[in-house]
């Protein structure tokens, strides 16, 4: 009898949690042997929601998102709270906290990121520094960070939030990136008292251009957000309690004093790469992997998620530096975990493994949209081209007045990129278009119309709500599979995301989900 292939995944989160669930047919059918470590205590659930449960939109359940009880029944080896403190290659064994160690015949790492602590007065030796020795922690530095200040990524920082959110309690967010604003403004909503501190002149300065983050910060602050722009953070105070040293405020470089009651920290992720560093595996920003995600170093270790950057040897320069990073977002690392799952298949069965290539490096351009209720923004792909370039058709609209910006930038007769704030509609049009890779309309101020009171019908290039067009681009689910589960039965949101996957990445499809689930009739 042949013996199964031995795999052993190090990480167990989203990423992890979904080459758990594409593997298991090899699993039960005793072709594979699947040994997980996964540093934290809980089951995987969905960091993307993090801040939705915080404030208490949406409950511990919501977060649940690999059924790690019937895994562990088909014959996987789950062990959690554990953590992978050395990889021998050469012994094809990994030594873990508990002091075994595990042998393995393909390795696939889906260590995930770590939060950036920022280089602060008050936060010394809190920081984890790139390529310090893996221990049996996860993120920290010699120190803890400080009570009330935290990162936002697992499910005790959201806990920590919880009750000032509740209370109505003062919040700092350093940083205005995505996640912070989305944190923000759901913080606010729920009834927090908020500020956000960040550098430079406008929010999501990586996600929009000046005039659109200017627009954004004017909805937010119409909101109750208190944005404090060009503010460089130097030191974080800290004050006494009767249960030891709390948060206060942090002093900014201009003298300012910001009182808070909790510190949030959004200032950007870093690849988990320490054990790959050990290992002799090549990392640059993260675990360098070519297009069929595998190590450029060793051909039986796979890298996926927020850890994996896939480039071509070629790629690097004179120096040695790659260019790129971890794409940083859940639909394509669920797209990874399912395609390395496949090829781990197909090997263990005997077949000639399958290359993942069209699933790895060609992933389809996606559009980044902030979820929070009451402003709609949205862009992608190269926006920040000028009106008076020569090589580009640049159409930008402003209306201050009614929160409204829109900006479409055409190259070689197609959009290559585009800004859209306070435009629901319009922002759903040019989505659709940026991720078909599709020609603007003719006369792009046509779109405005889209989004006036009395629009009726105006001429769009698609329906964005058509059986081909895809509504959740974290796992690929399109109108028309939706519209099948709905007229099978599924009459939720939640109901459609059980059966079809839609809606349980970051969420942001929720919205196309319902008005999919008012337009389809019901079996």
């Amino acid at each position: 009898m042949t013996a199964s292939l031995r795999v052993v995944l190090i990480g167990y989160g989203p990423v992890g949690a979904r080459f758990v669930e594409e593997l298991l047919p090899a699993v039960t059918g005793g072709r594979v042997s699947l040994t997980v470590l996964g540093a934290e205590a809980e089951d995987a659930y969905n960091r993307v929601l993090l801040a939705e449960y915080a404030v208490g939109a949406t409950s511990r359940e919501r977060l649940e998102i690999a059924d790690t009880r019937a895994a562990q029944a088909a014959g996987v080896r789950i062990r959690l709270d554990e953590t992978v403190i050395a990889i021998d290659r050469p012994g094809r064994r990994v030594r873990t906290s508990a002091g075994d160690d595990i042998g393995w015949d393909r390795l696939v790492l889906a260590t995930g990121a770590r939060a950036n602590v920022p280089t602060l007065g008050g936060l010394e030796r809190t920081r984890h520094e790139r390529g310090a020795a893996p221990t049996a922690g996860r993120d920290g530095g010699h120190r803890p960070l400080p009570a009330g200040v935290l990162a936002m990524r697992d499910i005790a920082d959201a806990e920590a939030v919880a009750p000032v959110v509740a209370g109505g309690g003062a919040v700092v967010v350093l940083g205005a990136g995505v996640l912070g604003m989305e944190f923000a403004l759901l913080a606010a909503e729920h009834g927090a008292r908020v500020t956000v501190v960040h550098h430079g002149a406008a929010p999501m300065a990586r996600n929009l251009d000046e005039a659109g983050g200017r627009m954004l910060a004017r909805a937010a602050r119409g909101l109750g957000l208190r944005i404090v722009a060009h503010a460089r953070a130097e030191t974080v105070e800290l004050r006494d309690t009767p249960a030891g040293r709390v948060f206060d405020g942090i002093v900014c470089a201009d003298g300012a004093y910001l009182r808070g009651d909790l510190l949030v920290l959004s200032c950007g992720v870093a690849p988990r790469v320490e054990l790959a560093l050990a290992a002799g595996l090549a990392c640059a920003t993260g675990v360098l992997v070519d297009a069929d995600l595998r190590s450029w170093t060793d051909p039986d270790v796979f890298a996926i998620g927020d850890c994996a950057q896939i480039a071509d040897p070629e790629d690097a320069d004179a120096a040695g530096r790659v260019p790129g990073a971890p794409s940083g977002m859940i639909g394509p690392g669920w797209r990874q975990a399912a395609a390395v799952a496949r090829r781990l298949r197909e090997e263990a069965a005997g077949f000639a493994a399958s290359p993942v290539a069209t699933v790895a490096r060609h992933e389809r351009p996606t559009a980044l949209m902030l979820k929070a209720t009451g402003i709609d923004v949205v862009s992608g792909g190269a926006y920040a081209a000028e009106p008076w370039d020569a090589d580009a058709e640049v159409s930008v609209w402003i209306d201050a007045a009614r929160g409204a910006y829109l900006k479409t930038v055409v190259r070689d007769g197609v959009l290559a990129g585009f800004v859209s704030v306070g435009l629901p509609r319009a922002g759903a049009e040019l989505t659709l278009l940026f991720e078909r890779r599709a020609a603007l309309v003719a006369d792009p101020a046509t779109l405005l119309r889209l989004d006036a009171a009395d629009a009726g019908a105006v001429v769009a290039t698609d329906d964005p709500l058509g059986p081909e067009a895809t509504v959740c681009w974290c796992n690929g689910v399109t109108a028309g599979r939706i519209a099948d589960a709905v007229s099978s039965g599924c009459g939720t949101v939640e109901e459609v995301g059980g059966c079809t996957r839609a809606g349980t990445g970051c969420g942001g499809c929720k919205g196309r989900i319902a008005a999919l689930l008012a337009a389809t009739p019901v079996a």
